[in-house]
């Protein structure tokens, strides 16, 4: 039967609005979108009413409206942003492998602080509020729980360079520098880097491998930090992407826990045999970088300003279980 002429023209008005309002969605652009973070940020993103553009660059994206960039070229740069003109960015591209950091401090330095340059330089071009990752490390970890306002000194490269960064993206009109502490989360791109400047596994996915195979893992009992699990740091940083605040704010896990406890706590919730698990101390690994032995984070300030709780590692832990029995095979 014919739809009558005032049924077509609702139909065409419904069809219209639609239309209107994924128009009027927000563009974010999310550099670094393979990576665990990305990854996450890019599933959830239209649950906070934008509309997503992301990077890759060493390895393909699986999410549409991808573009393969170096954020190192500055040019490319510039000229991807001045065609998308995102209302945010949401930067989680970086080295982020301490010890190669290290060795390779002109990369790092070139990627780390030259990428995060360029792309403040385009979001100041274009309005956008930027969202910067950084790190706990950039504390020395004399004393631990630090808060937003104590004073950073990083003790390796990689820190060092991610300091630098922060320095430049606090210059902008519209900004927040977040920090969290060891990401660990199911993620089902794993695979190495054929430079080695991306730990080819965050330390859960790491241990739980190890533990699969019923092999020992050898795991430092005298390093401290808050881990932060990739869903739970993946929503703050959108919602940070929405907040109108400009500032640092630590998007970490709420639990203060040695890597030794940690990967306990992951034996245990994955049922695995803890006594594979074995402690160590860090003088017994030889490392290019020195590392800091307590930078749990306070997250206070954040959970008020976001309106969000940040889980514990147990918390996380049970989250990133479930995950892996919905996707066993999505390693």
């Amino acid at each position: 039967m014919a739809l009558s002429a005032t049924r077509c023209l609702s139909l065409k008005l419904e069809k219209a609005c639609i239309l209107c309002c994924v128009s009027l969605l927000d563009k974010l652009l999310v550099v670094g979108s393979t990576g665990l973070v990305g990854s996450k940020i890019a599933s959830l993103a239209h649950g906070y009413e934008f509309e997503t553009y992301n990077t890759h660059n060493s390895r393909p994206s699986p999410f549409p409206n991808s573009t393969k960039l170096d954020i190192t070229d500055r040019d490319a740069t510039m000229t991807l942003l001045a065609k998308i003109r995102p209302y945010a960015i949401i930067n989680v591209a970086a080295l982020t492998n301490v010890d190669y950091c290290e060795t390779h401090k002109e990369e790092a330095e070139r990627v780390n602080v030259g990428g995060a340059t360029s792309l403040a330089d385009a979001a100041r071009q274009n309005n956008s509020r930027f969202v910067h990752v950084s790190t706990d490390s950039v504390f020395d970890g004399t004393y631990g729980h630090y808060t937003e306002d104590d004073m950073p000194n990083p003790i390796n490269h990689y820190s060092k360079t991610k300091l630098d960064s922060e320095t430049v993206v606090a210059q902008l009109l519209s900004y927040a520098i977040a920090r969290p502490s060891v990401v660990y989360g199911w993620h089902a791109r794993v695979g190495r880097t054929p430079s080695g400047s991306t730990k080819a596994m965050n330390f859960a996915m790491f241990v739980l491998d190890r533990l699969g195979k019923s092999e020992p893992v050898r795991v430092v009992r005298d390093q401290y930090s808050s881990p932060t699990f990739a869903d739970n740091l993946a929503h703050s940083l959108l919602r940070l992407a929405r907040l109108t605040e400009n500032g640092i704010f630590h998007t970490a896990g709420r639990s203060c826990l040695s890597r030794y406890e940690f990967a306990l706590l992951l034996a245990k919730i994955f049922g695995y045999p803890p006594d594979l698990v074995q402690p160590v101390s860090t003088g017994e690994f030889d490392q290019a970088a020195q590392r800091p032995k307590n930078c749990c984070l306070r997250v206070e300030k954040a959970e008020k300003a976001l309106k969000m709780h940040f889980l514990t590692a147990q918390e996380g832990l049970i989250e990133m279980k479930k995950q892996a029995r919905s996707k066993p095979n999505d390693r």
